[in-house]
């Protein structure tokens, strides 16, 4: 199962500390073929909306910034129970914050 975890909002730098134990976690999860990609988002972004056929494009940005989803991890997991753990543990290591995670649904890669 695929899931898709994201964060929101403004987050402060991490210290060299948090640093080095979120690079020990990405490094595990890697290792054990649990994270499948990661990366930070622009919040700001573009906008695409279709109606009667005609695309029209936007830039951002469109929400608060506390608001804003910032970064992703997409994931493979045993089930949901175990993508929440592996969310929890992202948690503890970067602190506050609020996110999501979501399955993701469709051909395997």
């Amino acid at each position: 199962m695929r899931f898709l975890m994201t964060t929101k909002g403004e987050m402060a730098p991490p210290d060299e500390a948090t640093m080095a134990e979120m690079g020990a976690f990405i490094e595990e999860m890697t290792r054990a073929g649990v994270l499948l990609a990661t990366g930070g988002l622009d919040p700001a972004g573009t906008r695409l909306t279709s109606s009667g056929g005609k695309v029209t494009v936007t830039d951002g940005p469109f929400t608060e910034a506390k608001e804003a989803i910032v970064s992703f991890a997409l994931i493979e997991a045993r089930s949901k129970e175990e993508a929440i753990e592996l969310s929890r543990r992202f948690w503890k290591i970067i602190g506050d914050g609020e996110g999501a995670i979501q399955q993701v649904f469709g051909p395997e890669n």
